[in-house]
């Protein structure tokens, strides 16, 4: 997917990727090829705090994603004869549901709450209760949890009224990114999907949840109505990107819902997996609208197409932990032969990976990890091995969800470039859900949907369905090594009946 400038055909799109520990910007051109060198790539951490909390400071996250279009600009000036000329469009695609604080000044008076901070999650059970978890779930596509903007808003009310009360507007990153740059901020309607506030049917925000929670509409960056972009932008930035001040910028989309496109995932009959350090399952298919299932989400990728699946808060972070905790020697590729060596479930363990709560299918924000079956003679690559396991687990109770609402037959697609160097991981996971398991061949697939998406809305591409995708190896399930996994995948059910679905005081400390 990686061409040279001789194979590029115009017009062409910067495409940012705000990705949870990394900024990307890459330069696609009108079929969805990246061109080989014109990039930048800045990695970052968030802050994690003992009580649950995941933040960043906005204007630092802000500050890193305009360092990263610099070494961007550097590159593709110096291999991109009139590259002002060639652009159409700047596209951005950035992680769902972290929202932060603005105040009157149109400065961010709180950090950036990341999806994964659990500290709402008192909220999130509240709101369930009243106004009830159905009754939000049928509005807004999605259910009372502490990734979204109605715990957090109301965590903050709840835990610092003073700090509440400066907030004059909630925003995302991309939001915030396009106020600083152009004084305006326009929401885009996935990134407003993902908010728990906005309802996916009616494409508007929701004035009874927004009612329910205490949120007036002007506390929130206004709708963009069709499929323009922002211009106009402020001197200083002009002055720094002259290439990029003459194109629209596309407000921002859902990296999830960018991933599905750039995955070439926008059919019913085709279900996108993501592994990156959180995880998906979700189909991406043209609908004004759809229904609900329980325990999935709702989202949107744009006004034209529906999305419609189940995220995990921790995945490929869940074998970067082992990595690190136990201290695993040798390189990836040679934990991974070890690992292929061992038999399908021999370890004997049981484990749910919920390091930082559980999203779908459950929505159980006290959740937390645990390992059970050990002995004497438990290694620490059995640990990874069922930890691994475990995953593939969750991600089958999100298919078993998702197939009712499917054709039969349908393919997974499977995306992630950690989860796709290992040999194991893809076989598992084709081995665990019982279907087969096509790994995508495209290396940024939030960053190639963005600007697919943007070349659609500016009328440069009719059909996302019909731009060719590449595909890489197929990993076709084991009937017996299937229904070993599937008296693995009985046991962690029953484990989280004992230690999840019962509710937080089983987990709590005395």
């Amino acid at each position: 997917m990686t061409v040279t400038l001789a194979q590029f055909r115009t017009p062409l799109v910067l495409a940012l990727d705000v990705g949870t520990s990394s900024v990307r910007a890459v330069l696609y051109d009108v079929s969805g090829r990246a061109l080989e060198g014109a990039e930048g790539r800045t990695p970052y951490q968030m802050t994690a705090t003992a009580d649950g909390g995941v933040e960043i400071d906005a204007d630092k996250l802000a500050g890193l994603i305009c360092g990263t279009i610099d070494q961007f600009y550097e590159r593709a000036r110096a291999l991109v004869p009139r590259l002002e000329e060639s652009l159409c469009a700047v596209a951005c695609s950035t992680f769902w549901h972290a929202c932060l604080g603005v105040g009157e000044d149109g400065r961010a008076v709180t950090p950036l709450y990341n999806w994964s901070d659990t500290r709402s999650a008192p909220d999130a059970a509240a709101l369930a209760e009243r106004p009830g978890a159905e009754w939000i779930h049928a509005r807004t596509g999605v259910v009372p949890h502490a990734s979204y903007y109605p715990a957090k808003i109301l965590w903050l009310r709840r835990t610092d009224p003073a700090l509440s009360a400066r907030v004059a507007r909630w925003m995302s990153i991309g939001e915030y990114l396009y106020l600083k740059i152009f004084g305006r901020a326009v929401c885009g309607v996935s990134m407003a999907s993902g908010t728990g506030l906005f309802n996916p049917n009616d494409c508007r925000w929701d004035s009874e949840m927004l009612a329910a929670v205490g949120v007036a509409e002007r506390q929130l960056a206004p709708l963009a109505e069709g499929d323009e972009g922002l211009a106009g932008m402020r001197g200083e930035f002009a002055a720094r990107w002259p290439a990029l001040s003459q194109v629209p910028w596309m407000p921002a989309v859902g990296d999830g819902a960018a991933s599905n496109v750039g995955s070439g995932c926008v059919r019913e009959d085709l279900i996108a997996i993501n592994v990156g350090t959180s995880g998906a399952m979700r189909v991406c298919w043209p609908a004004d609208h759809v229904r609900i299932p329980r325990g999935l989400w709702c989202y949107r990728a744009s006004r034209r197409y529906a999305l419609v699946g189940g995220a995990l808060s921790n995945a490929g972070d869940v074998y970067a932990w082992c990595r690190q905790t136990l201290r695993l020697p040798g390189r990836d590729d040679e934990v991974d032969a070890a690992l292929s060596r061992l038999a399908p479930d021999g370890h004997g363990l049981t484990v749910l990976p919920f390091f930082s709560g559980e999203r779908s299918t459950g929505w159980a924000d006290y959740a937390r990890a645990a390992v059970v079956g050990m002995s004497l003679s438990t290694g620490p690559l059995e640990v990874v091995r069922a930890a691994l396991d475990s995953v593939c687990y969750r991600f089958a109770a999100i298919y078993d969800r998702l197939r009712e609402e499917v054709p039969a037959g349908a393919r997974i697609i499977a995306s992630g470039a950690g989860f796709l160097k290992s040999e194991v991981y893809p076989q598992t996971m084709a081995d665990v859900i019982g279907v087969p398991v096509v790994a995508s061949a495209v290396p940024e697939a939030s960053s190639r949907g963005a600007a697919l998406l943007a070349l659609e809305a500016l009328g440069r591409v009719e059909d996302l369905g019909a731009v060719p995708t590449p595909l890489g190896a197929v990993y076709e399930p084991d009937p017996a090594r299937h229904e070993i996994y599937r008296r693995g995948r009985g046991r962690q059910e029953r484990l989280y009946e004992l230690l999840v679905a019962p509710g937080p005081h089983v987990l709590s400390t005395p």
